[in-house]
């Protein structure tokens, strides 16, 4: 049986961390990235949990991405023009990098693109809130928009511009849409044998329990890839705001 499908509009921070639970869960997740991550443009992140002292915004950067891919999500580059209402759902419309145009059809969508939502405009459900030169989309506690389907996680739903905010905002955004779905109550966490079991009860969705040698593999390889990660310094710099680019290259001009 196909997998319900999750369409992801932008591949920062937010929407790789929702990528990443959506397809853990099992859904067919797509994400839909263009341009750059703000993330990308940080010198150096110094507030981000397990990293005493700091890491490289780009190689962070890079990590989501591979995590989301890992987990059996799908990156592609490209802007999403317009999203419409379809029967069993929505369908996405986009522009890839290379010119060709795609139309993605999806049970639900997870807005967490910044700082354009020009393409939720047709949705009059959709709440989207102006504060100066920012356009925000209006969700509840839980993520919600007005829209049955529609969720927003990040930026764009007026998460607090830090990386390890919107990373658990992604987190919680895709926890509500597959709470929302047809999956029983789910966990995401690994256990050690007989956490649950020996305790008589079943492992809970979204769990699993790993015995010794199990785990001592899964650390090894988490050793092996954080060790090639970190081995060498990541090769781009980061980027100005483009505004200052614009600047730039006037007074070049």
């Amino acid at each position: 049986m196909d997998r319900p499908r999750v369409v992801i509009v932008g591949g920062g921070v937010a929407g790789l961390t929702a990528a990443t639970y959506t397809a853990r869960t099992g859904f067919d997740t797509v994400v839909l990235t263009h341009g750059e991550s703000i993330l990308r443009r940080n010198a150096h992140l110094e507030n981000v949990p397990g990293f005493p002292a700091g890491v490289n915004p780009r190689l962070f950067a890079d990590l989501l991405e591979r995590q989301a891919e890992r987990n059996g999500a799908r990156l592609e580059a490209g802007i999403v023009t317009t999203i419409e209402s379809a029967e069993n759902g929505f369908r996405v419309r986009a522009e890839l990098d290379g010119g060709e145009h795609r139309g993605l059809d999806a049970g639900s969508v997870i807005a967490a693109s910044w700082a354009d939502s020009t393409y939720l405009e047709e949705f009059g459900s959709v709440g989207l809130v102006n504060r100066g030169s920012k356009t925000y989309v209006d969700i509840d506690d839980d993520g919600r928009t007005g829209l049955d389907g529609l969720y927003a996680a990040g930026r764009i739903a007026g998460a607090a511009h830090q990386t390890v905010v919107c990373a658990g905002h992604g987190a919680d955004v895709a926890l509500t849409l597959i709470h929302d779905s047809d999956v029983p109550f789910y966990h995401d966490w690994v256990a050690p044998e007989g956490y649950f079991t020996d305790r008589g009860r079943d492992v809970p969705p979204g769990c699993e329990e790993i015995g010794e040698a199990e785990r001592r593999r899964r650390e090894r390889e988490s050793m092996a890839v954080m060790t090639e990660a970190f081995e060498t310094p990541h090769p781009d710099r980061p980027t100005m705001h483009p505004s200052l680019r614009d600047r730039d290259a006037d007074d070049e001009a």
